[in-house]
């Protein structure tokens, strides 16, 4: 069975930093491609940032480029995104995902395993 943990939301001010780790057990990392989605009240959720199984293909949301990096540790069976300059629209519940057909997609259908969230909150 795939399990995905997520760690690392917090609060934290505006223009801060946050590290999110993914930890994924229970199958082939390297195999998966993987992502970040994020989901804020009353909204729908989200691509963040995705990643292919090794690194060579990722694509970020608009409203973070710049300010956010998605990377993986297959060693590690870590999944990771740090993010920089955090604003308050960052605010959501950020999920991770796993996908055993997908390379680095942004659709959220494109995954088969989700973790159960970190809640991250940007105060002004």
């Amino acid at each position: 069975q795939v399990q995905l943990v997520e760690s690392g939301g917090e609060l934290v001010q505006a223009g801060g930093s946050l590290r999110l780790s993914c930890v994924v057990s229970g199958g082939s990392f390297s195999t998966y491609g993987l992502g970040w989605f994020r989901q804020a009240p009353a909204k729908e959720r989200e691509y963040v940032a995705v990643i292919s199984r090794y690194g060579g293909v990722i694509y970020y949301q608009k409203s973070v480029k710049g300010r956010f990096t998605i990377s993986r540790d297959n060693a590690k069976n870590t999944l990771f995104l740090h993010m920089s300059d955090l604003k308050p629209e960052d605010t959501a519940a950020y999920s991770c995902a796993a996908g055993t057909r997908v390379r680095a997609g942004t659709n959220e259908y494109d995954y088969d395993y989700w973790g159960q969230g970190t809640q991250v909150t940007v105060s002004s």
